[in-house]
């Protein structure tokens, strides 16, 4: 494993729309060959899974208030809140997927290293999460191009919770759905379970101490590293312009169609906004939630498109196309049955 440095003029980059651009051009573009890692930390910002629905996330005039950057990612998971006390780990790997999937493969150096630093209790948990005395302080998520993918998380060290409880709390009168879920209220600051003296120090400098942890040295000028050049600057930031910094990108479009029902599965919450028309039949449909795929949802959509809305239409469509490769591993009767729930 080696280090990609993804400081610019030697200084760390805090904008959270260029740092959630960086994982896809490490494995579209760059492709280093091997297992990469990336470590930065954000300004105040919500993070948006790829297929969430922003404004069933996000308390926008609160978003607004606090002056606070609204970033799409390009992988699934759910909406989360980073500031200047989180910190963002990626593994970036290049021309070998055996491990993608597998959670915890990422997660152990990350937890062996906080044992080191006191936090013995820290353990991976459930599909995704790793927590302490079963409150989480990281979820994680992956996406993948071919052989080659990202996969990482958040390590929230020092978060503002009261921040984050708000401005991920939506403006229900706004929402026709009654399955949006509240923010998770089991999640912790993993600083006050580390010794001294980690706990008195400051994210960035917290950073540093673990990377050294991960990568077993003694100093960081021990690890193997690989730093953006000025040529990997120029085409991250010409996509910036053309994608990752763009309103479309970020925000979406709320389609506002008719109905809106959602539903926690094992795979993850879905959500389907649709319309009928006069004939009873799907007009329109959108699929959205924090479930993680390396396929493509809207292949459900168009499947579910001009579908009469009853049970054995809707079981044929979805039957007629790879539920598994493109949304995850569900069937399609639990799905017709959250369609009929409207």
């Amino acid at each position: 494993m080696f280090f990609i440095d993804t400081s610019k003029n030697k200084k760390p980059v805090y904008n959270a729309i260029v740092n959630q651009s960086l994982d896809n051009y490490l494995v579209n573009d760059l492709k280093l060959k091997g297992h990469g890692l990336i470590m930065y930390i954000n300004n105040p910002s919500v993070i948006v899974g790829v297929n969430q629905n922003a404004y069933a996330e996000v308390n926008f005039p609160y978003l607004k208030e606090k002056n606070i950057q609204l970033v799409r990612r390009t992988s699934g998971g759910g909406a989360v809140y980073h500031d200047y006390g989180n910190m963002i780990f990626e593994n970036i790997i290049i021309g070998n997927d055996d491990h993608f999937g597998d959670y915890k493969y990422f997660a152990q150096p990350i937890v062996d290293a906080l044992h080191e630093m006191g936090a013995t209790g820290a353990e991976m948990r459930g599909r995704n999460d790793i927590v302490i005395d079963g409150k989480k302080f990281s979820g994680m998520t992956m996406f993948k191009v071919g052989d080659s993918y990202a996969a990482g998380g958040t390590l929230m060290f020092d978060l503002d919770m009261e921040t984050a409880s708000k401005v991920l709390t939506p403006e229900q009168d706004k929402l026709e759905s009654k399955g949006v879920k509240s923010v998770n209220k089991r999640i912790t600051n993993i600083k006050e379970y580390l010794d001294e003296p980690f706990k008195s120090m400051d994210a960035d400098h917290f950073k540093l101490e673990l990377l050294k942890r991960i990568f077993k040295v003694d100093s960081l000028d021990d690890i193997e590293t690989y730093t953006l050049t000025d040529h990997d600057w120029n085409i991250i930031d010409s996509r910036l312009a053309d994608k990752y910094d763009t309103d479309e990108w970020n925000y979406g479009k709320n389609p506002g169609f008719t109905n809106y029902v959602s539903k926690h599965f094992d795979i993850g919450t879905v959500a389907f906004n649709f319309s009928l028309n006069d004939n009873n039949e799907i007009s329109a449909i959108k699929i959205y939630g924090d479930f993680i795929t390396g396929g493509k949802p809207s292949v459900l959509e168009d499947a579910l498109l001009n579908t009469k809305f009853d049970k054995d239409s809707l079981l044929a469509s979805l039957n007629k196309v790879d539920i598994a490769g493109n949304l995850g591993k569900i069937d399609a009767e639990p799905l017709v049955d959250l369609l009929l729930s409207k």
